[in-house]
Formats: C-alpha cells, sequence, structure tokens
C-alpha cells in the first residue's frame, strides 16, 4: 500500500547531499527512484532533477529548486527519541554539521529543513490529567533548547 501523503521537500541544487545527510541520521533512510531534466527544461538536460527517498518509514520527495523557496519553522518534522542518548544523538547530528539550535526541542540542520526531537514522555506530561504536574513540565520544556528528559520529569514531579 503506498503513502497518500508525500511530503515534498525543496532544495536549493544541494538535494543529493541533504539525502545523504539524511541517510547517516536515520539507518533505514533509502533512495527509490532519481529523475533528471530532460531536453528544453530549466537545466542542462541530464542534470539531477529529483529524488524521492524513504525516510524512518516515511516516503518524501525531493527537488533540486533553486534559490526561489526556503524552508521556515512553519513546517517541522518531529523525531520521536525515546531516550535522552537519541535526543543527543540527533540534535548533536543536525546541529553539528553547520545546523542551529532553537528553543524548545527545535533544531534547523544546514539545509534549512526544521526539526524537533521530542521525547514521547513529554506529550504525555503536557497532557497530564494534573495541570500542576502538566505546568511544571512545560515551564522546563520552555527554559530548554535541547530537550533533557530528567530535568522535565523532575520538574513535573516537583512539589508545588
Amino acid at each position: 500500500m503506498s503513502q497518500k501523503i508525500t511530503p515534498s521537500l525543496w532544495f536549493d541544487n544541494n538535494m543529493e547531499e541533504a539525502v545523504a545527510f539524511y541517510a547517516e541520521l536515520f539507518d533505514d533512510c533509502e533512495v527509490l527512484e532519481r529523475s533528471y531534466w530532460p531536453e528544453g527544461g530549466h537545466a542542462p538536460a541530464g542534470t539531477l532533477l529529483g529524488i524521492k527517498f524513504r525516510m524512518a518509514g516515511m516516503e518524501f520527495s525531493a527537488i533540486n529548486g533553486g534559490p526561489i523557496f526556503k524552508f521556515n519553522e512553519a513546517v517541522s518534522f518531529e523525531i520521536r527519541a525515546e531516550t535522552q542518548e537519541e535526543i543527543d544523538f540527533y540534535w548533536n547530528k543536525i546541529t553539528g554539521e553547520g545546523g542551529e539550535e532553537s528553543q524548545c526541542g527545535w533544531c534547523k540542520d544546514r539545509f534549512g529543513l526544521w526539526w524537533q526531537i521530542v521525547p514521547p514522555v513529554l506529550h504525555a506530561l503536557l497532557s497530564d490529567p494534573d495541570p500542576g504536574r502538566a505546568s511544571r513540565a512545560m515551564a522546563a520544556m520552555l527554559e530548554m533548547k535541547k530537550l533533557d528528559i530528567a530535568t522535565i520529569v523532575s520538574a513535573a514531579e516537583a512539589s508545588a
């Protein structure tokens, strides 16, 4: 069964480098198809135009579209990181190779794509039926760039 909706990513002629970087992040990243500009296109015939790839079980398409459009925070991909080691791995890989840190578990890779690296425990705490626990977890998260599971859990469990 094929995926009904496929995110399409627009790169400024560095799509192949970006897909190779994502393959370093996710072991199961694989190129499914490549397409090339035909005669009469906006680039020389035979120039790489697009790549369809699978990353973390999800299919994406990518295009070397040029500098017309840029990624922004309005669209991001959330990485579920079960452990602090996973958070550290993704955060360090994305921000350590020309990316940027932001607040609350958000970061941007060197290609401009935004990511959220979030432990499932954060979602559970933010939806906790005890509004005090949820509020304390939120307050702790708002003080962070890279999320720290122990600090968030400790804040949520602290007495009011």
